[in-house]
């Protein structure tokens, strides 16, 4: 089957600060996003890889991407004010013959290569799936500060990504998301919504979403790790 690789990169990361957008923050001389390409590049079951970028950082991007000369091509994609619009402006040029979607955080270049593997698998065996970590945290619903009460522990999840859909699953629901004004935080609340079940593999607490100052840190230590294990 053949699978494309969407990774959504065209946020600004005003929870980062700065004037530097979040995916193009340097992890040991090389722009996040670059890390994350890498896996994608690497995993033999992706077979077309698109990029969605703000405008103004097409160029930028391509010039990283350059120097790279990564056996894969890797598109880049203008997208749009958010990221739902972003991954759809990707699948509208998905290639032909793609028959598995995955969309993927350009901000988590810690996903490893066998879980990119496994939820591709189950994509393909049941049309919809998703990595996520349970929560070590008691959940509270709330409203305006007061407790309306206590979540299950046992009943949660935190989504992560990659998240891959067969490609029709994926485009149906984008098309009525956009028909009902829907806007989620994820491929796979509006995939849910149409009424289609969403296999859930446990995900990894390495994989992390760098979205402030603080993960900086740990990010540079998984970064040094991953080279200790696999040098040039």
């Amino acid at each position: 089957m053949n699978t494309l690789a969407i990774i959504p990169a065209a946020g600004m990361g005003v929870r980062m600060g700065g004037a530097t957008p979040k995916q193009f923050l340097s992890l040991e001389g090389v722009p996040i996003f670059v890390h994350t390409l890498r896996k994608f590049v690497a995993a033999e079951n992706v077979d077309n890889i698109l990029l969605g970028l703000r405008p103004d950082d097409m160029e930028r991007a391509q010039r990283e991407i350059d120097r790279e000369h990564f056996t894969k091509s890797v598109r880049l994609i203008e997208g749009g004010t958010s990221r739902q619009e972003t991954v759809a402006r990707c699948l509208a040029q998905a290639p032909p013959g793609t028959d598995l979607v995955l969309v993927h955080d350009a901000v988590r270049p810690f996903i490893e290569l066998e879980m990119i593997r496994r939820v591709i698998d189950a994509a393909r065996q049941h049309g919809a799936a998703i990595l996520g970590i349970p929560s070590v945290d008691t959940v509270k619903q709330v409203e305006r500060q007061m407790i309306l009460g206590t979540v299950p522990r046992e009943r949660i999840v935190l989504a992560q990504t990659p998240q891959v859909f067969r490609y029709d699953i994926l485009r149906e629901a984008f098309d009525r998301a956009l028909a009902d004004g829907f806007n989620g935080t994820d491929e796979s609340s509006l995939v849910e919504r149409q009424g289609h079940t969403v296999t859930v593999l446990m995900g990894s607490d390495r994989n992390i979403k760098i979205t402030k100052p603080s993960d900086l840190p740990l990010a540079r230590l998984y970064i040094a790790q991953e080279r200790e294990l696999h040098p040039k």
